[in-house]
């Protein structure tokens, strides 16, 4: 079972229909057990990232991504959702779940911000989405992350300045673009990381 985490915001029935699609059994839900109890875990995105703090902490969600997270269960961030992932940004300003050493920052004033639609995304040679080296994926977003660690690049993407677009650290996977609303590759992405096996159920995120 696959939980889309739901948290008034976010593209909840695009990265549904997405899911189905692949043949996995999904859920929309904002109850902590279900999240905690779920095989694999979806972060969607859109919204902002204060509101989506808060309602993540009023409704007990950030302890039951912790508690999947270190359970070694695969958690996939989208847009916002994978932002969040990072300890602090400037959208609110706020800080996220801390899953990922890093901060998130405004797109800089030299480009038009919102980044809205195609771009392009190279993938790191040794991630398990090579093979989508130099597709197009759809951007909407007025924020990027800045990973502190180069390990967690999987994906760069350039629009004025080369910037973070897909992350992997373990079980945690994000990317700042729409895969859901990215055509074929985009359903290519997501069915990878719904098939992808981690090898180590028992690992923590470092603190």
């Amino acid at each position: 079972m696959i939980a889309i985490i739901d948290y008034d915001a976010g593209n909840l029935r695009s990265i549904q229909r997405a899911l189905l699609e692949t043949g996995a059994d999904v859920t929309i839900t904002s109850d902590p057990a279900e999240v905690i109890a779920a095989d694999r875990v979806v972060f969607p995105g859109d919204g902002h990232a204060k509101t989506a703090m808060e309602t993540l902490h009023a409704r007990g969600l950030v302890e039951a991504i912790h508690t999947s997270v270190n359970a070694g269960k695969p958690f996939f961030g989208v847009c916002v959702g994978m932002q969040l992932l990072f300890e602090e940004m400037d959208e609110g300003p706020t800080s996220g779940l801390g899953l990922l050493k890093g901060t998130v920052r405004k797109l800089p004033g030299t480009v038009k911000v919102p980044q809205i639609g195609w771009n392009t995304v190279s993938f790191r040679d040794d991630s398990p989405l090579a093979h989508l080296d130099g597709a197009y994926f759809y951007f909407v977003h007025s924020f990027a992350p800045q990973a502190e660690r180069d390990d967690d690049i999987a994906g760069e993407t350039d629009y004025g300045m080369r910037f973070t677009s897909v992350v992997m650290h373990d079980n945690v996977w994000g990317t700042q673009f729409h895969p859901e609303k990215s055509g074929e590759d985009g359903l290519d992405l997501i069915r990878t990381w719904a098939t992808w096996r981690n090898e180590n159920r028992e690992l923590r995120i470092e603190d």
